[in-house]
C-alpha cells in the first residue's frame, strides 16, 4: 500500500541550494516557475501567432524546379542554366503525348491527332507543339508539348497536362490509347501521389503518436499536451524555414518540407517522453509541482541538449554536399530538431506545471515516503535484463555484435538504379506512355538528351555525337544566342542504366573532339539522372566520414571518455549497416528492390544522428550512476531505470517514419522503412544490450582520461544523491 508523507519540509519542496546555479538549473527555475511559467506561455503563443501565419506560406517558396535537384557544378545544371538563358526554356516543361492503337492507326487517328496538335497549340501550349511522329508499324505516334511550370508552384503544370490530357480524350476515335508521359507526365503523376499528403502525413503522424502516447500513458488527458506542445513547435519551425527561404536563400523543397514534419513530430514526442517521466519520478518526491519540473528539467537538460546538438551539428555537415537539394535539407532540419528541443524542454514543462497533476489521471502520482526513482522498484522487466546483461557482458556483446553482423550482410543485396516505374507503388500514365513508347520507337524517344554547343562546333558535334553506340538520330533544334541545342534520341529507355551509359560516351567523344564541339555541354533527363546518381555517391565519400567525426566530437564533449565514444561509434556504424541490410531484405520481399541512391545518405544521417540520441540518454545516466555507484552498479542502474521511458521513445519515432509508407511511392516507402528498422535496433539491440555489454566488459577504462576516480571505491568520491542531479 502507498503511503504518503505528511506535508514536507521546506528542503523537500524546494531544490538543493547550490553555491553558484548553473546556467541549466537558472532555465529550468524559470520555465517551471510560479510566474515566469506564464511569461513561457505567452511568448510561445505569440510566436505561435507570428509562425502559424508563416507557416501557411512554405508551400509557396518552395523550389522545386529540377536545377535545386542537381549538383551545382554538373554538366546537367549548365544545360538547365542555358537552356533558360538562350532558349527561353525558363519554367517549361515538355509533356510527351502517346497516341497508340493495336492493329495500327486508323485514318480518323491521323485526323484526331492533327486537329490535337492545333488546339494545344491555342490552348495550352507556351511554344511550338512538335509535329507528330508515327512508328514504323504505324501502331503508335507522338507529338511533344512544352507546359508553362511553376518552381514554387507544381500545380501551374498539373493544370496544363490535365487540360492537354482532357482535349486529346474528348473525341477520341473509340480504342484509340492516349496517354502522356515525358518529364511533364512524371511531373504531374508524383505530384498527384502527393498532393493533400502534408495534411494527411501529419494527421496520420499525430494518430500514430497519441495512440502511442495513450498506451504509454494510460491517461485519457496527458497525451494531449505533448502533441500540443509538439504541434506548436511544428508550426513555428516551419515559419522560421519559411522566413530563411524568403529572404535568405535556403533552398526548401517538397522532400524538406515533409521531413521537417515527420521530423519535428517524431522527436518532439521522443523528448516530451523523457520530461514527463522525470516529472512523474519528482512528483513522488514533491508535494510543490514547480519544483518537481525544475528538477525535471535540471536533469533531463544536458541529455535532451546534447541530443539535440548531435542531431543538428550532424545534419548542419549536410551544407557541404554537391547537391543543392542535400544542402538545403540541413538547416531545415537543424531549425526544426533545436526548435522542438526548446518547445519540450519549455513550453510542455509550463504547460504541465500550469494544468497540474490532475493530467496524470486516473492514477495521479502522489508524494511517496523512500521513493527512490533509481532503484529497480518499478522497472521489473528492465532489472532483469540489465541483470542477465551483467552476468555475462562478454558473451552478451559478442552475440549482439555477431547477430547485427549477420543481419549486415543483406547489404550485398542492395540495387541501385531504379527506373521510372520502379519509383511508384501503382501504374501511372506517364509509366504506361513511356512503356508504349519503347514498344513503337526508340526508347528514348520521349526525352532526347540537349546538347548545347557554339555555332561554330554545331556540324562538328552532330557528327560526333551520331557515331556515339546507343544514339538513334540527331537533330538540330535551333541556334540562338551564339548557341545551337541539338537533340539526340537514344535508343534506351531514358531511366535506364544503358542510356546513362550512352549519355557518358556521348561526353567522353565530345571532350575528345577538337574546337567548339569540345566544350559542348550534354543535359537532359538521362544527364540529369547520370549527375545525381554520381554526385550522391561524392557525397557519401565525403559527408558520411565528416557526420561520422562530428559525432564522435560531440560524445567526446559530452562523455568525456575516449575509448567510450569509439565505442559508441563503432556501435553506430554497426547499427547502420545492420539497418540497411535488414531493409534490403525486406525491399525485396515487398518487390521494390531497387532503391535511389540518395537513400543511403537519407539513411545515414538520420540513423546515425537520431539513433545516436538514445546512446546519448543512457550514457548521460550512466555516467552520472557510476560516480556515486561505481562503474558496474552504475550501467546497470542506467539500463534499468532508463529502459522503459526510451524504448518508448524509440517505438514512438520508428511508429512516425513509418507514417511515411502511407506515400504512393517507393522511396518513401523505403525511408520510412529503413529508419523505422534502423531505430528500433538501436533501441531494443544496441541501446539495451551491446552498448552496456561492451562498458561492463571493459570496465572503468571506457571513462578513460574522465572520471579517474572510479579506479577507487564509490564512497570516496564523497558525492551523494542531492549532489548529482539526475538525467533522463
Amino acid at each position: 500500500m502507498t503511503t504518503q508523507t505528511p506535508a514536507p519540509s521546506s528542503t523537500e519542496t524546494e531544490p538543493p541550494p547550490a553555491s553558484s546555479p548553473t546556467v541549466a538549473s537558472r532555465y529550468a527555475a524559470f520555465v517551471a516557475g510560479r510566474r515566469s511559467k506564464w511569461v513561457v506561455l505567452v511568448l510561445w503563443f505569440l510566436l505561435m501567432g507570428i509562425g502559424g501565419s508563416l507557416a501557411a506560406g512554405l508551400a509557396d517558396v518552395q523550389d522545386n524546379d529540377p536545377e535545386t535537384w542537381l549538383p551545382s557544378s554538373a554538366q546537367s545544371t549548365k544545360a538547365v542554366q542555358l537552356a533558360e538563358q538562350y532558349f527561353a526554356d525558363k519554367d517549361s516543361s515538355s509533356a510527351v503525348i502517346v497516341y497508340a492503337r493495336e492493329g495500327g492507326l486508323t485514318p480518323a487517328d491521323l485526323s484526331k491527332i492533327d486537329a490535337d496538335r492545333a488546339l494545344l497549340g491555342d490552348k495550352v501550349a507556351v511554344g511550338e507543339v512538335s509535329p507528330a511522329v508515327v512508328s514504323e508499324d504505324k501502331v503508335a505516334a507522338f507529338v511533344s508539348v512544352p507546359l508553362r511550370t511553376s518552381p514554387s508552384d507544381n500545380k501551374v503544370l498539373t493544370d496544363k497536362v490535365e487540360e492537354a490530357g482532357k482535349l486529346t480524350s474528348e473525341g477520341a476515335p473509340a480504342g484509340l490509347d492516349v496517354k502522356i508521359t515525358g518529364e511533364a507526365g512524371s511531373i504531374r503523376d508524383f505530384a498527384e501521389v502527393y498532393s493533400g499528403m502534408d495534411g494527411a502525413l501529419l494527421g496520420a503522424a499525430l494518430a500514430v503518436v497519441a495512440l502511442l502516447l495513450l498506451v504509454t500513458y494510460r491517461s485519457p488527458v496527458l497525451w494531449l499536451i505533448p502533441l500540443i506542445a509538439v504541434g506548436l513547435a511544428s508550426q513555428v519551425a516551419s515559419g522560421v524555414v519559411y522566413l530563411l527561404a524568403k529572404h535568405a536563400g535556403l533552398v526548401v523543397n517538397g522532400q524538406s518540407a515533409y521531413v521537417l514534419m515527420v521530423l519535428s513530430v517524431g522527436v518532439g514526442t521522443d523528448y516530451a517522453l523523457l520530461i514527463i517521466a522525470r516529472y512523474r519520478e519528482e512528483l513522488h518526491r514533491h508535494e510543490d509541482r514547480h519544483t518537481a519540473m525544475a528538477l525535471a528539467v535540471n536533469g533531463s537538460l544536458p541529455a535532451l541538449a546534447a541530443s539535440a546538438a548531435t542531431v543538428a551539428v550532424a545534419t548542419l555537415c549536410l551544407v557541404f554536399g554537391s547537391m543543392n537539394s542535400t544542402k538545403g535539407l540541413g538547416p531545415v532540419v537543424a531549425i526544426g530538431v533545436v526548435l522542438v528541443f526548446f518547445a519540450m524542454t519549455s513550453l510542455l514543462p509550463a504547460l504541465l506545471v500550469i494544468l497540474g497533476r490532475w493530467v496524470f489521471w486516473p492514477v495521479k502520482p502522489r508524494v511517496t515516503a523512500g521513493y527512490d526513482p533509481n532503484s529497480a522498484q518499478g522497472h521489473g522487466k528492465w532489472a532483469k535484463i540489465a541483470g542477465a546483461v551483467g552476468r555475462r557482458p562478454r558473451a552478451v556483446w559478442i552475440g549482439t555484435a555477431l547477430v547485427l553482423g549477420v543481419m549486415a550482410l543483406g547489404i550485398f543485396g542492395v540495387q541501385t538504379g531504379q527506373t521510372q516505374a520502379e519509383q511508384f507503388t501503382g501504374k501511372v500514365d506517364s509509366v504506361t506512355g513511356q512503356q508504349l513508347l519503347a514498344k513503337h520507337f526508340p526508347a528514348g524517344s520521349s526525352a532526347p538528351a540537349d546538347v548545347y554547343v557554339r555555332d561554330a562546333g554545331a556540324e562538328s558535334a552532330a557528327a560526333t555525337v551520331a557515331k556515339v553506340p546507343g544514339v538513334s538520330s540527331v537533330g538540330t533544334q535551333v541556334a540562338k544566342g551564339g548557341w545551337t541545342h541539338l537533340t539526340a534520341v537514344l535508343r534506351d529507355a531514358p531511366d535506364s542504366a544503358a542510356a546513362k551509359d550512352t549519355i557518358k560516351d556521348i561526353r567522353k567523344a565530345l571532350d575528345g573532339s577538337t574546337g567548339p564541339a569540345a566544350d559542348a555541354i550534354v543535359g537532359g533527363q538521362t544527364a540529369v539522372a547520370l549527375d545525381v546518381s554520381e554526385g550522391q555517391s561524392s557525397e557519401e565519400k565525403l559527408l558520411i566520414p565528416l557526420i561520422l567525426a562530428v559525432v564522435l566530437v560531440m560524445l567526446l564533449i559530452l562523455l568525456r571518455a575516449v575509448i567510450g565514444s569509439l565505442v559508441l561509434l563503432v556501435s553506430v556504424v554497426l547499427s547502420f549497416a545492420a539497418a540497411v541490410g535488414t531493409a534490403s531484405l525486406l525491399f525485396h520481399v515487398l518487390d521494390h528492390a531497387k532503391i535511389d541512391r540518395g537513400l543511403v545518405l537519407f539513411g545515414f544521417i538520420f540513423l546515425v544522428a537520431l539513433g545516436v540520441d538514445y546512446t546519448i540518454f543512457l550514457m548521460t545516466r550512466a555516467k552520472e550512476e557510476v560516480q556515486l555507484r561505481g562503474h558496474r552498479e552504475g550501467i546497470l542502474t542506467a539500463v534499468t531505470v532508463t529502459g522503459g521511458v526510451i524504448t518508448s521513445a524509440g517505438v514512438v519515432l520508428a511508429a512516425t517514419f513509418l507514417v511515411l509508407a502511407a506515400i504512393p511511392t517507393v522511396s518513401a516507402l523505403q525511408q520510412g522503412l529503413l529508419v523505422a528498422v534502423g531505430i528500433l535496433l538501436d533501441t531494443f539491440l544496441v541501446r539495451s544490450l551491446l552498448v552496456p555489454a561492451l562498458a561492463l566488459d571493459l570496465g572503468p577504462r571506457f571513462w578513460r582520461p574522465g572520471l579517474p576516480a572510479l579506479e577507487a571505491a564509490p564512497h570516496e568520491s564523497g558525492k551523494s544523491r542531492a549532489d548529482v542531479p539526475t538525467s533522463v
